[in-house]
């Protein structure tokens, strides 16, 4: 198992500061995300400022952007890194692709299929010299002059994460994709019954095993009352969104998720987390003090996930000891134990 760390800067002259101390502490790998701020363009200077750490995406928004975007952005921060980039990509949902992106809605896994299918094509062109003829329901790309192909690099292999609640993307994952972003609102139940079946089941149709497919997830700690209070509103939030229903409903919880959701159509947030009750905050999160958190991690997670990163944001200075122990934690209960899978 390894541990990574959430990289959250308000802008980029932070960056190398963040990432030289995420290195040093001992995280296996930073990611960025797409909120606040573009997910792509604080990389290169990852890249620039570190020397090991693995660095990615989770998630940036594929139907955002075409599949040559991506490829070329991709290609440059693997070639900058000696191979350390990872490519996370998720779908969002219909209202976002559409009123925040401006973007065209359409059946999101058969086209997360064709974009992640567009990658690879394009990069065998450039790295083999095969030429460009992709065909597809969604992407057609067959035009790839000498002017716009940068040409083979030294580590050709992107790895390419895709992000996923429900069953349909974690079968992709499991057939095309080299990861998987579970999404912070899962339980270890919901990751053995439904999520890993999924992933086993598409790795079945091309050949591959659950092996092929790494799990990485934020998941949620809490170490004081008030982390649980905290984690409690942020469970209460993810659980008022209709498209995650099917975790609740894994646990017999669904009327619990449509009471969130009328109060949050309504806008009542300050009674949500009311809703969410310590049976449930136990599922969601692991609770212990900061010493014990590691083999707790291990022992919810171990064949389960391969990455682990906490929600909370790493940021230097704060914590930093905490941040330390629990690498080396993770680090050494993991060399420890044989995995489950």
């Amino acid at each position: 198992m390894k541990i990574d760390a959430a990289l959250s800067c308000a802008n980029l002259s932070e960056v190398p500061i963040v990432v030289q101390a995420a290195e040093a502490i001992g995280f296996d790998a930073v990611w960025t995300s797409e909120t606040q701020h573009e997910a792509f363009l604080p990389l290169p200077l990852v890249a620039e400022h570190t020397q090991h750490i693995q660095f990615g995406t989770a998630i940036a928004v594929a139907f955002a952007r075409s599949p040559t975007i991506l490829a070329h952005t991709a290609w440059d921060l693997a070639a900058q890194s000696g191979g350390r980039f990872i490519l996370g990509l998720g779908t969002q949902v219909k209202a976002h692709v559409e009123r925040r992106f401006g973007m065209k809605w359409e059946p999101p896994a058969p086209k997360l299929r064709e974009m992640i299918l567009a990658l690879r094509a394009i990069w065998d062109c450039w790295q083999n010299g095969t030429p460009l003829n992709f065909r597809g329901e969604f992407y057609r790309l067959t035009l790839m002059t000498p002017f716009f192909n940068p040409g083979p690099i030294q580590t050709p292999h992107v790895p390419i994460f895709i992000a996923g609640v429900n069953t349909g993307l974690c079968r992709l994952a499991g057939e095309l994709a080299d990861g998987f972003h579970v999404h912070p609102f899962h339980t270890a139940r919901y990751l053995r019954e439904s999520v890993l079946p999924a992933i086993e089941a598409g790795a079945a149709k091309t050949g591959r095993t659950r092996r092929d497919v790494q799990l990485a997830a934020p998941v949620f700690a809490v170490t004081d009352d008030a982390e649980r209070e905290m984690v409690r509103a942020q469970v209460s939030f993810y659980a008022s969104t209709p498209s995650y229903r099917g975790v609740l409903e894994h646990h017999g919880w669904g009327e619990v998720g449509e009471r969130l959701s009328r109060l949050a159509s309504r806008g009542q947030w300050s009674e949500m987390p009311r809703e969410i009750s310590d049976e449930m905050l136990a599922e969601f999160a692991i609770a212990g003090t900061p010493s014990e958190l590691p083999a707790r991690l291990h022992a919810k997670y171990a064949g389960l996930l391969d990455r682990v990163t906490l929600y909370a944001p790493f940021v230097p200075g704060e914590n930093d000891e905490r941040w330390r122990a629990l690498a080396a934690g993770i680090h050494q209960v993991t060399d420890t134990n044989v995995p489950a899978f």
